[in-house]
């Protein structure tokens, strides 16, 4: 169930947290303190199609790794401070300053154990203009182009999670390729020392 909370800015809050934000009629799920991801690639992937909807491009703010097997353990992910689009930075090159550089609108994900990751920090507000401010006049898109670029964005999604399902796969392999070693090694040691033992008694039955 939604419950409507400031209808002149199109934000709408939802009862799972967060809110869905309408832009030019498109709902956008923001993310939210506490928002669970299976892996640090969902939530990646989660924030760059959040990013492109609302009209920003995001860049990596920090990286944490654990000291015991070196794996991702926490990822910041921020606004890159403005548009790649070149029509976009011509038209606000005289509103620049500093402060685009160092927009502080981010958000923190960490790894609450294998397969959970979290929202620990959710940042909104931007110091700069939105690219989607500057396209109130665009084309309205027929209904064709807009499910090619709602399946376009599921792809892009989906590669992101292949991605990192593959990664943790891998993982998961080497884990066990190590274990298989390792059993290895010691079903040997087992296997020698009955060698040793067998030598021993055949030893002892000759000088009877």
């Amino acid at each position: 169930m939604q419950t409507p909370t400031d209808n002149e800015t199109g934000r709408t809050e939802t009862s799972a947290g967060g809110e869905l934000i309408s832009f030019e009629g498109d709902a956008v799920q923001e993310p939210y303190e506490g928002m669970l991801f299976e892996s640090e690639g969902a939530a990646r992937a989660f924030y760059d199609e959040y990013a492109r909807r609302v009209g920003f491009v995001t860049r990596v703010l920090s990286s944490r790794k654990s000291e015991r097997d070196g794996s991702i353990i926490s990822r910041g992910l921020g606004c890159r401070g403005g548009s790649n689009n070149q029509k976009t930075r011509h038209l606000q090159k005289q509103k620049r300053d500093r402060r685009r550089e160092g927009c502080t609108a981010m958000v923190l994900v960490k790894r609450e154990k294998p397969g959970q990751w979290i929202v620990r920090k959710f940042v909104r507000d931007h110091n700069h203009p939105l690219v989607v401010q500057l396209q109130k006049s665009r084309p309205t898109l027929d209904e064709k182009d807009k499910k090619i670029q709602e399946l376009t964005a599921e792809l892009r999604v989906k590669k992101r999670l292949t991605s990192a399902y593959r990664e943790q796969l891998l993982m998961f392999m080497k884990d066990v390729e190590d274990h298989n070693e390792h059993l290895s090694k010691k079903v040997q040691v087992v296997v020698d020392n009955l060698k040793d033992l067998e030598a021993k008694r055949q030893e002892l039955l000759q000088h009877r």
